[in-house]
């Protein structure tokens, strides 16, 4: 059986409302709302069915990022709605994701963030509300220039205080006031 792929419009709109409601408008990344509201996020939907089409893809978004005016593209969130579901398979990919960053000397120039639906820090249970600070509706990609995370980080005072006082915010919330947001 196959999933009905969704149109890239659709998907866009999806993970911008994650990004608004849950990301900015829960404060879990402090850094998030400069460059949305800047308008310098691209949002790149991948048609990938697999993991070698998703490193295809990454390839071409990372040559692109760096490729760009850092203030007209600052960050790139690479969109996998057909691709690495499973949240297993989609670690192993992070881990070829992290080999392209050395072999294109990139290493230290662009970081990966991980969001995945079904997103599991090691060593919780895969129900536990922490998880949600890094879940979104697809596996996503977020590709996001080092010295971009320096500046924001030097503007932060407490950036490395974000982690904590995100599972705080979502053992408040619950599942429920997560559930309600991302419905809104």
């Amino acid at each position: 059986m196959t999933l009905p792929v969704e149109s890239h419009d659709a998907v866009v709109a999806a993970t911008r409302h994650w990004l608004t409601e849950a990301v900015i408008g829960l404060n879990l990344c402090p850094f998030a709302k400069a460059v949305h509201v800047k308008g310098q996020i691209r949002y790149a939907v991948s048609d990938a069915a697999d993991m070698e089409g998703a490193l295809t893809d990454l390839e071409t978004e990372l040559q692109m990022l760096i490729a760009a005016d850092s203030e007209a593209l600052d960050t790139t969130l690479l969109i996998l709605p057909q691709a690495l579901g499973d949240f297993l398979d989609y670690n192993d990919c992070l881990f070829f994701a992290d080999r392209m960053l050395k072999q294109l000397r990139l290493e230290g120039i662009v970081q990966i963030a991980s969001f995945h639906p079904r997103y599991q820090f090691e060593d919780s249970a895969p129900d536990d509300i922490e998880n949600y600070t890094n879940r979104a509706p697809y596996p996503i990609l977020h590709l996001l220039r080092e010295d971009s995370i320096e500046r924001a980080v030097q503007a932060f005072p407490d950036a490395e205080d974000i982690y904590e006082r995100n599972q705080q915010t979502l053992r408040r919330i619950g599942l429920a006031g997560w559930d309600a947001l991302m419905k809104r």
